[in-house]
């Protein structure tokens, strides 16, 4: 019987076996990979895909905007001129440790836009809650008090040939405008206008005051058994005398502000919309970048207060100010579950359902609690320690407790950011409305959304042209 000869090898399937392959996987037949892997496959390259696609678009629609302003960051300037320039406020997100996250959100979505245009910017960020409303407040006093002659126009030691002017500054800050980023950011800053032109003129020292209200709280007074009870602690300084002025009732113009809805997804429950937020890049590069025109564009319009039947009374307080553990009344639950408050107020009001499970009230009456408990302790072992009562024991040898005085200060600093982020939360939780003064109505204007407007005309266009073509 004649032995088969073996099928006749191609000139590349031989060449490829002195290469060193093993002949194995040049005679290997290709083959389907199993379910599972298929599965894998398409799920992962599906993901990959609209990643890919979602980056894509987000820089075409950044390069689409930077495209349209450009030419104005290339007309030369004079060598006195000075760019247009803008302020920044990112408020802190209530319930996220980095403080950090809006302005962030600035620098990524709007900020390309802006350089593009050659618009200079200042970024005001904060750590805690509540401290927008204190800086606000703080700087309307300022102007008001170097208004009426109070105090003194802050000037350079040196002048220079560039330096400009109050009234030149001034003009200057008009022209640029203020971007608010989120809704919270919007609380905080009204709530702060709302304190520096509602109230008088004394600049409060909120660390004194504190200071002064915490020496009379009897904290660290001594037990009448205690032979140092007759220790006598000086009061701090007193407070300034009250300037008797009264709040005026018309308001200097203010720059434009710049609306930009932000909001920060924190928690477990929210993981779902951050994963939705890794693949849809492009709708915040869209709002930043809209956002960022319609300030380049420097066309604004009146801010629209509230309705007046809401503010006379018809619905909601627009300045809900409830104690510390007290619950909600009607009028709150209504704001809480959405009931607007009219006109430019409601801008991003959905973003308030977000913050409803961020509230940090119980954990700085947990923290108050713990730190009050343990405090009397330390606070003996402290003033022992200090007269000679007694020897430190082994632990208080290699790390000494803090004195009398250090824990005075460390009192002073928890109940300074303990109050802070109470007062904070007050301003922005939900359902606490923006704060609102009839003061602001025909002053504060916003930048107009110019993208929807050129849509609009672009719709109308066509809606013509159509209506034309089929006449």
């Amino acid at each position: 019987m004649d032995q088969q000869a073996p099928p006749r090898k191609s000139g590349v399937r031989s060449a490829l076996e002195h290469t060193g392959i093993p002949a194995s996987w040049l005679s290997a037949r290709p083959r389907l990979p199993s379910r599972n892997w298929c599965i894998f496959i398409s799920i992962t390259s599906s993901l990959i895909s609209y990643y890919a696609y979602d980056r894509h678009q987000a820089r075409a629609i950044r390069q689409s905007y930077i495209d349209r302003v450009k030419h104005l960051g290339e007309e030369p300037m004079g060598s006195l001129e000075r760019p247009r320039k803008v302020v920044v406020y990112g408020a802190k997100w209530p319930g996220d440790e980095d403080h950090l996250r809006a302005v962030r959100f600035f620098k990524k979505y709007v900020k390309p836009v802006l350089v593009a245009a050659a618009i200079d910017y200042d970024i005001v960020g904060t750590r805690h809650s509540g401290d927008l409303a204190d800086r606000i407040a703080s700087d309307v006093i300022k102007e008001r008090r170097v208004a009426l002659g109070i105090d003194p126009p802050a000037m350079f030691p040196v002048a220079l040939p560039n330096q400009l002017t109050p009234e030149q500054q001034s003009a200057r800050e008009l022209e640029g405008g203020v971007i608010l980023i989120g809704r919270h950011t919007l609380k905080e800053y009204m709530a702060g206008l709302k304190r520096g032109w509602g109230g008088g003129l004394d600049r409060v020292d909120r660390e004194d005051e504190l200071a002064q209200e915490l020496a009379s709280d009897g904290k660290f007074d001594e037990l009448p058994t205690s032979p140092a009870s007759s220790l006598h602690y000086p009061p701090t300084a007193s407070s300034p005398p009250s300037i008797d002025s009264t709040p005026p009732t018309t308001l200097p113009p203010h720059p434009p502000l710049l609306l930009l809805p932000c909001i920060n997804y924190v928690g477990f429950r929210y993981i779902p919309h951050m994963i939705w937020g890794v693949f849809n890049e492009r709708h915040k590069t869209r709002i930043g970048c809209e956002a960022a025109y319609s300030l380049i564009v420097n066309t604004t319009r009146d801010f629209q207060g509230p309705d007046l039947t809401l503010e006379s009374g018809h619905g909601f307080s627009l300045d809900v100010q409830p104690a510390e553990g007290q619950e909600t009344n009607e009028k709150e639950s209504k704001v809480a579950q959405g009931q607007p408050q009219g006109g430019d107020l409601d801008f991003f009001l959905s973003s308030e359902s977000v913050l409803a499970s961020h509230s940090p009230l119980s954990n700085i009456a947990s923290s108050r609690k713990s730190y009050y408990n343990s405090l009397p302790a330390r606070l003996a072992a402290a003033r022992q320690l200090a007269r000679g009562e007694r020897e430190p024991t082994k632990e208080e040898a290699n790390n000494p407790p803090p004195s009398e005085v250090e824990l005075r200060a460390e009192r002073l600093n928890k109940e300074l950011r303990w109050r802070g982020e109470e007062e904070g939360w007050r301003i922005v939780r939900p359902g606490s409305g923006v704060r609102w003064d009839e003061k602001f109505r025909g002053v504060l204007r916003v930048f107009e959304n110019r993208v929807d407007d050129e849509r609009a005309q672009d719709k109308h266009r066509d809606a013509r042209m159509g209506r034309h073509d089929g006449s």
